[in-house]
This record gives structure tokens, C-alpha cells and sequence, in this order.
């Protein structure tokens, strides 16, 4: 089973000429300004995942941070 593309399903929707030319093979003229705007693309998924693990590890220290706030707390009212 061939697995569609967003990208492709976006050529065909802009243009189902250009989206029949490339099932025949045809390629497009412009394949440097393409080949730069997948390496734009595959740059910011990089920049998206690494913000979403800055998000996590932020979210644990909170967690932490607020765990020893509470044990200092216990220590001094208890202690």
C-alpha cells in the first residue's frame, strides 16, 4: 500500500496538472529553490522538537523545584 503525502495532496489540490506530471516522472524546473525549502522545513521540526523537550525538562525542574520547597517546609515546621 502507497502512502500519500501532505505534499502531495497539496500539489494535486493547487494543481492536478502538476501533480499528474510528477506520477509520469516529469520533475519540476525548479529543484534547487524545492531542495531548500525542505531543508528549511526539516531545520524547524528540529527546532519544534527540541522546544518541546526544553518544555518537559522546564516542567520537571518546576516539579522538583517545588517538591524541595515542600520538604524544606516539612523540615522547618517538623524538624
Amino acid at each position: 500500500m502507497r502512502m500519500i503525502r501532505a505534499s502531495e495532496i497539496g500539489t494535486y489540490v493547487y494543481c492536478r496538472r502538476a501533480w499528474w506530471y510528477r506520477k509520469q516522472g516529469f520533475e519540476p524546473d525548479h529543484q534547487a529553490e524545492l531542495a531548500t525549502g525542505t531543508e528549511l522545513h526539516r531545520r524547524h521540526g528540529r527546532q519544534v522538537m527540541l522546544a518541546g523537550l526544553l518544555h518537559i525538562l522546564a516542567s520537571l525542574l518546576l516539579l522538583a523545584a517545588f517538591a524541595l520547597l515542600v520538604i524544606a517546609l516539612i523540615w522547618v515546621l517538623f524538624g
